[in-house]
């Protein structure tokens, strides 16, 4: 699986899922030579303005990394540096409930991703899912994409990995979908 493959199935999700919404894919940022890329930036109006930093993850990028740090090292740059950049702009909202900000580091529900993220899984069961960026309040969640075939229905999910149930908990495997490419990952994995 590919990430661009990865980046389709995002775009139909929030084409579906919300009416009032930007997509910009390779959206790049620039704050003083911290340059980067967003793989997905999409903000949508619910009616205020909520951000979708997303990092997608397939088995070429886990087999060009130099490991977990690496990866971790790219999500949390495009997080501090993104909205320092002029082009990008996101502000507190005094009527604003829940976060403004979601920043995804979002995994391919392939065998490679399954058994890097379960060898990593103390890194990235380390981020922190709740974050401030830019005076607005945050989430951040390190995750399997998940219901691939349903993301034209809005239907797309993902199964986080720095929540509260552990990846190699009974409660994580029970919650992946059955019939699923991650429940096939998983089966096929030397984890």
């Amino acid at each position: 699986m590919r990430e661009d493959e990865l980046a389709t199935h995002v775009v139909e999700h929030f084409r579906t899922a919300f009416d009032d919404v930007e997509i910009h894919l390779e959206e790049p940022y620039d704050h003083y030579g911290n340059r980067g890329v967003a793989d997905v930036y999409v903000r949508v109006r619910t009616p205020e303005p909520v951000d979708y930093l997303i990092e997608l993850k397939a088995d070429a990028a886990i087999r060009h990394a130099t490991g977990a740090n690496e990866i971790l090292r790219q999500y949390r740059r495009m997080e501090r540096y993104f909205y320092k950049d002029d082009e990008h702009d996101i502000r507190p909202k005094l009527g604003r409930e829940g976060a403004g900000v979601h920043v995804f580091l979002l995994f391919a529900p392939t065998t490679r991703c399954v058994e890097h993220v379960h060898e990593h899984h103390a890194l990235y069961e380390s981020v922190a899912p709740e974050a401030v960026v830019e005076d607005v309040r945050a989430t951040r969640k390190v995750a399997f994409l998940t219901n691939l075939a349903r993301a034209a229905d809005g239907e797309l999910g993902f199964l986080s990995v720095n929540g509260v149930v552990p990846l190699d908990s009974s409660a994580f495997v029970d919650a992946i979908p059955t019939d699923s490419r991650l429940a096939e990952a998983m089966d096929d994995a030397t984890i």
